[in-house]
């Protein structure tokens, strides 16, 4: 029988990203949504799996998510963290290792997978923005807009939620701007949120709580590290210095530990730092080829969510593969999902707040919209994507 012709391949014709090259998100061994089912089985928590299984059970519990500050950002830095560092693995003398945090590696996607325990195809938050299938507009997850009521867009319960019914003492200690905000009922709520607007008043908080029961579970949070990132670079003087005080925070909360108590310290993603320049930075209001076809887009510049005109799904997709395949994983929704991106299932009411297209980027480059994100498309740090640099953030544990 005769063999079919095999198309030539030019030597400079762009060889686009196998989407089995992606580094997907250990979901269910290693990921932020393992972190807290697994601390709060071990305080007898039923219901709960045991994700990250070489955790050993503690009857206190507290976990400090610094936002931004990732695995591999630690490493780059010993001298302005040596607390931090002293936690890491076994070859510098602690018993830290890497988590991944979900795709996209974002806030909000990471903070619903935190609180919930569960992976972003099923709690629903799947981006910094997604269409929500039921009006057709593009919902910001972080700042919750439009309105959207939270219960029906993430209705299971949270982990605390689980845990203060359980009988276990569970408290959130935060700023104080985030006890009334949409994400934190949906993702971080149960027990007590304590506002406290200094970071030094957050950890002794956190302390206190963590004493104020035998069985507790005490989640503490800081977000400046994120901040100086995004505006000035994950290299930058004003973010070292954030790193410095970080490390602070940590070691004096660390020190404050009561009697069997365990202290993990982790993130929500890391970061990258993407140059100016029409080759790093992609503008998308500014591409007729990109836009051709889209009706929303969606996610953020690591991490797009592309949502297109009906019937147009599949141009879409072999237009971003054949632009961008080289640098971005590109994905129609079904393989996406097969791919497992976002977790083993996905909740029906999930299934079409993500893109019809999702493009995760593999090199140093952004896909930025200058019209209708100024602000995001202004940033110098930036993540989302599966890279090591976004995806893997610490799991530092201090035990009294």
């Amino acid at each position: 029988m005769a063999q079919p012709a095999q198309s030539a391949v030019w030597p400079d014709e762009p060889t686009p990203l196998a989407l089995d090259t992606a580094p997907v998100p250990e979901y269910g061994s290693g990921s932020l949504a393992d972190l807290l089912p697994t601390l709060a089985a071990g305080q007898g928590v039923p219901g709960l799996g045991r994700g990250i299984p070489e955790l050993t059970p503690a009857d206190r519990n507290c976990v400090f998510l610094i936002d931004g500050l990732g695995w591999e950002q630690i490493l780059a830095h010993p001298d302005e963290a040596p607390y931090l560092t002293s936690l890491l693995g076994t070859s510098r003398g602690g018993t830290g290792r890497p988590i991944t945090a979900g795709f996209p590696a974002t806030t909000a996607t990471s903070l619903a997978s935190v609180g919930t325990g569960l992976p972003p195809g099923v709690h629903g938050l799947p981006g910094y923005t997604a269409r929500n299938p039921e009006t057709g507009e593009l919902m910001n997850q972080l700042r919750w807009k439009p309105w959207t009521p939270p219960r029906v867009w993430q209705p299971y319960p949270t982990v605390f939620q689980l845990a203060d019914e359980a009988g276990v003492h569970t408290a959130q200690v935060s700023s104080p701007t985030f006890e009334q905000t949409p994400l934190t009922k949906i993702a971080l709520s149960g027990g007590t949120f304590h506002g406290r607007l200094s970071g030094e008043e957050r950890m002794d908080l956190a302390a206190e709580q963590l004493a104020a029961a035998d069985r507790s579970l005490v989640y503490t949070y800081y977000s400046e590290v994120d901040g100086k990132g995004h505006r000035f670079g994950v290299d930058s003087d004003a973010w070292r210095g954030q790193l410095m005080y970080v490390d602070r925070l940590v070691q004096r909360l660390a020190e404050q530990l009561p009697p069997r108590a365990a202290l993990y310290v982790t993130a929500d993603h890391g970061m990258i730092d993407i140059p100016f320049g029409e080759q790093s930075r992609i503008d998308f209001d500014e591409d007729w080829e990109l836009r051709a076809g889209v009706a929303l887009l969606g996610g953020e510049g690591r991490a797009r969510h592309v949502y297109a005109v009906p019937g147009a799904e599949s141009d879409v997709l072999a237009v971003w593969r054949e632009v961008l395949g080289e640098q971005f994983w590109v994905a129609g929704r079904d393989e996406a999902i097969a791919a497992g991106w976002f977790g083993d299932r996905i909740d029906e009411r999930v299934y079409r707040r993500i893109g019809d297209v999702v493009a995760a980027a593999h090199d140093d480059v952004v896909i930025i919209a200058s019209v209708n994100e100024p602000n995001e498309s202004a940033m110098v740090g930036m993540h989302g994507s599966m890279t090591p640099v976004e995806q893997l953030v610490p799991l530092l544990e201090v035990r009294s």
